[in-house]
């Protein structure tokens, strides 16, 4: 009959694929990227639409983020501030810029970060492990200080004797005598970047860069303890939701449970 008809017989069997409904994924976009708190961008949302079982372009995605005025806050201007003088201790970067660590712990890095609290200005500082850029201590107060920098080492859930080394800049609130006491007790070591080079603590750097884009710019605070628990609830994502392309669009926490498991297959 195809013969007769000139018609190919792959023709008479084809049977059209239902496609997904545009409604379900328009609605999928725009819930992901509110789960991501505006800020993952069509790369990431691929991945999260694809673990919700959406195989869609990034060239879609941002089609229907343009249709739905989907707006990354990492599109938003933002101001770079000029850094301050740095003072001239003599310990060396022992780090190196070896930013990729196979070992949990083997390095955490730390910096500090302003933030407007009504009309002065707070600061942040984070302590992130180098293994797989989870925020293992944090705090928030008015003065940067020493004071900031121990308190945030004491929310570190994870034993210090664990830690080899200690990498900072060189601000007076790291490379001080209480900071040294504390590294002493515990046998770290410490690295100091260069002075005046931020591209050796990078891994902070770029942290620091996606909390003013994701958590600082977006949102306003009144009080010190308004930003004490907003800050506890994004340190929160970040360790247990949000993608990180380093860590192949895992989170943080995620990265190192996958890898604890590997490493007890390997040994066991």
């Amino acid at each position: 009959m195809c013969r007769i008809l000139g018609v190919s017989r792959s023709t008479y069997y084809y049977q059209a694929r239902p496609k997904n409904s545009e409604a379900a994924l328009e609605q999928a976009v725009v819930e992901e990227f509110h789960k991501s708190r505006q800020n993952y961008g069509t790369r990431k949302l691929k991945v999260a639409l694809a673990l919700g079982g959406f195989t869609v372009s990034r060239r879609k995605i941002a089609w229907i983020m343009r249709k739905f005025g989907l707006i990354s806050n990492y599109t938003k201007a933002s101001y770079k501030g000029h850094k301050t003088v740095v003072n001239e201790a003599p310990i060396r970067n022992q780090l190196e810029r070896q930013f990729k660590q196979e070992q949990a712990l083997k390095v955490i890095v730390t910096d500090l970060t302003y933030v407007r609290v009504a009309n002065k200005w707070h600061y942040v500082c984070f302590i992130l492990d180098l293994f797989n850029r989870e925020i293992i201590g944090h705090s928030a107060g008015p003065h940067k200080t020493a004071a900031l920098v121990k308190e945030a080492i004491y929310h570190i859930p994870f034993p210090l004797t664990d830690v080899q080394m200690f990498h900072t800049d060189r601000g007076s609130e790291f490379d001080n005598r209480e900071i040294d006491e504390i590294l002493a007790s515990f046998e770290i070591q410490r690295s100091l970047s260069k002075k005046g080079c931020p591209y050796d603590n990078a891994v902070a750097e770029s942290t620091y860069k996606s909390f003013k884009k994701e958590f600082v710019y977006p949102n306003q605070f009144q009080t010190l303890e308004q930003l004490q628990v907003q800050l506890f609830d994004y340190v929160n994502w970040w360790n247990h939701i949000r993608f990180h392309g380093t860590l192949n669009y895992q989170s943080p926490v995620s990265f190192r449970i996958a890898k604890s498991i590997e490493n007890k297959d390997i040994t066991g």
